[in-house]
């Protein structure tokens, strides 16, 4: 197969075609004939060689495909030869095909293309664990998103708004603002021009945020604390602008509030097997109905990977940026 590999650690240009072996799937794994992949950050950080794929994981970047079942290893029941799906995968995810665990795969949902339904799996796995999980976002609450025209943010503005949450979210732009409003937010703040922990206060009458989504770090973090309402909970995903930051914790004891974190990609099958069928049982029927569904920025040929991750670096990019596979 031809698959997309890291020739070595650096700038976009590193990424280059080549032949592989074609995977073969082992027990509990099926191996799919990808249609579409996904470019996230973590595949950036991956090519500069600050982000090694977990042990057993394929080398090649790409945590999210779409395509057709071509094989099924031992032991898997529910998927066929031929079936339609996306994926999360721990790595591998430009190539021609890709194997991973049964439990990481949904259908596609139902009047969904290809390219859309690849842009599924990292963001709505990672939105889904953090802002109801670990953030438990409640129907009435409000939820401050950071970045919102990214993935994660075009997907968690439209998740908690179908849900019954309010959503304010930070972007760059007043393009960027306009387009969080027009997905659900109640209020979009240009964070070059605006304060936001002013502007959040002031959209939620003084009370604050009661779940913050942030990819941020850095002095985002106390500004966070002061954003928060009262048993607030800030939920980190990355730390874009640093993983250090001076903050008052007198301020998260005052307000009781709860600052967590996670990361998706090095947890166990059985974890995302279990955020699987909860997105098919809340998210996926949102999907099929329209409520919902993925942003899409720019779509790159399979072989101009490298422009895809410009793209990305750049900044400018409003929803996912994709892979035309197949």
């Amino acid at each position: 197969m031809t698959a997309i590999a890291i020739t070595a650690p650096g700038g976009p240009l590193v990424l280059r075609p080549e032949k592989r072996e074609l995977p073969q799937p082992e027990a509990n794994e099926v191996l799919i004939k990808v249609k579409a992949a996904g470019v996230n950050r973590p595949d950036i950080m991956q090519r500069k060689g600050l982000y090694p794929a977990p042990p057993g994981a394929s080398d090649l970047p790409g945590l999210e495909v779409s395509g057709t079942i071509a094989a099924v290893g031992e032991n898997v029941e529910r998927w066929r030869i031929g079936d339609q799906v996306c994926a999360l995968t721990p790595g591998g995810g430009y190539a021609e095909y890709v194997k991973c665990d049964a439990g990481s795969v949904l259908p596609v949902p139902a009047g969904f293309t290809f390219t859309e339904a690849a842009a599924l799996p990292e963001n709505y796995f990672t939105v889904w664990h953090n802002v109801f999980e670990r953030g438990a976002l409640k129907p009435g609450e409000t939820l401050l998103v950071h970045g919102g025209t990214s993935g994660i943010g075009t997907t968690a503005i439209q998740i908690a708004t179908a849900l019954g949450s309010r959503v304010i979210a930070t972007a760059g732009s007043e393009e960027k603002c306009e387009t969080c409003i027009s997905l659900g937010a109640i209020r979009a703040i240009n964070y070059r021009e605006e304060d936001f922990v002013r502007a959040v206060h002031e959209a939620t009458d003084g009370r604050g945020a009661n779940v913050i989504l942030d990819m941020v770090g850095g002095d985002y973090v106390s500004r966070n604390y002061d954003a928060a309402a009262i048993e607030g909970r800030i939920v980190q995903i990355a730390v874009q602008a640093g993983p250090k930051a001076n903050v008052d914790i007198a301020k998260l004891m005052v307000k009781r509030l709860v600052h967590t974190g996670s990361t998706l990609r090095p947890r166990n099958n059985e974890f995302k097997a279990g955020l699987a069928d909860a997105l098919e049982s809340y998210v996926w029927p949102l999907l099929a109905a329209r409520r919902i569904a993925p942003v899409l920025d720019m779509i790159y040929p399979f072989k101009e990977a490298w422009r895809a991750h410009e793209r990305m670096e750049e900044g400018e990019h409003i929803g996912k940026i994709m892979l035309d596979v197949a």
